[in-house]
């Protein structure tokens, strides 16, 4: 498994700045309206906003599958890039996701999302027991373009 590359990507480009994109983009329990998979995010350990090495917890459902993950920030440069690593609550590293932000020439903003997939080979049929998934690089690109496509959605309705 290579997990230099990413498993799945996406890009649109939306019309808002790179700061207002990256003001959601970089707060989980906001995103989590324009996401697939997971539907709750919260903040740990009294944090309140995005900064290198801040922790949330995302719950995650498949189905009738229900699961947690922790994930620390590991990239905050506002209006520029957000990401964080999300690991099992027993500390098995699973992925990494990123949001980079560039401005247009035109004054909007594009955004490409990523997944690394960093989980170990061991725990991969454990994984897919757990949320259901066998597919994990086509269900994270199906997510991309569903955050995504809410994301533009919302910052072009208001």
């Amino acid at each position: 498994m290579d997990t230099a590359q990413p498993i799945a990507t996406g890009q649109v480009t939306i019309n808002a700045t790179p700061d207002r994109v990256y003001e959601l983009v970089s707060d989980p329990t906001v995103m989590v309206g324009f996401a697939e998979e997971v539907y709750r995010a919260r903040w740990l350990h009294g944090a309140q906003t995005a900064a290198v090495g801040e922790q949330f917890r995302g719950d995650n459902r498949n189905g009738i599958r229900r699961w947690y993950t922790i994930c620390r920030v590991t990239d905050a440069d506002p209006g520029r890039c957000f990401a964080y690593e999300v690991r099992t609550p027993f500390q098995v590293p699973i992925s990494r996701w990123q949001f980079d932000l560039a401005p247009t020439n035109d004054g909007n903003c594009t955004v490409v999302e990523r997944s690394w997939l960093r989980v170990p080979r061991w725990f991969i049929p454990l994984a897919i027991m757990i949320t259901g998934e066998p597919d994990r690089p086509g269900a994270n690109n199906a997510h991309i373009a569903t955050t995504l496509a809410n994301l533009k959605a919302h910052l072009e309705s208001v």
